[in-house]
């Protein structure tokens, strides 16, 4: 009985391997893209038809529906909110400071939040709204 080897050169890739390789990394990227980073404060944002997607940031306050204020996941009141607001500004090199407030926030507390973020010297302010359809 005789058994041959065969040192044969493949003339043809095998492309399968390869797709099968793709399209786990097309499908893992569409899913992970979906995910965005926000803090740990889960808020009811007002929505808007011409919303644009802002960018995550550090840099950020977070006004809930029972009027309790985070700098980042931190909690903070109004007399501390300087401080922190300046802390968190020196530790981030954004200067665009991003206000995620509940859509029952009354005016009054969002217009205190911006007073204080004007008072360390933040210019520039982005309030965070949700795209909705009418």
């Amino acid at each position: 009985m005789k058994i041959e080897s065969s040192n044969k050169v493949i003339s043809m890739f095998n492309f399968s391997s390869l797709t099968d390789i793709v399209m786990l990394l097309l499908i893992f990227f569409l899913l992970s893209s979906q995910f965005v980073m926000q803090t740990g404060v889960k808020v009811k944002l007002p929505g808007a038809k011409n919303n644009e997607q802002a960018q995550p940031t550090n840099f950020s306050v977070t006004i809930t529906d029972q009027n309790k204020i985070y700098v980042g996941a931190e909690e903070a009141s109004l007399a501390t909110l300087s401080a922190k607001l300046s802390s968190a500004r020196s530790a981030n090199l954004n200067e665009n400071l991003t206000i995620r407030a509940d859509k029952s926030v009354k005016i009054d507390l969002i217009i205190k939040v911006i007073d204080a973020a004007k008072g360390i010297g933040v210019d520039k302010f982005t309030i965070q709204t949700e795209k909705i359809s009418f």
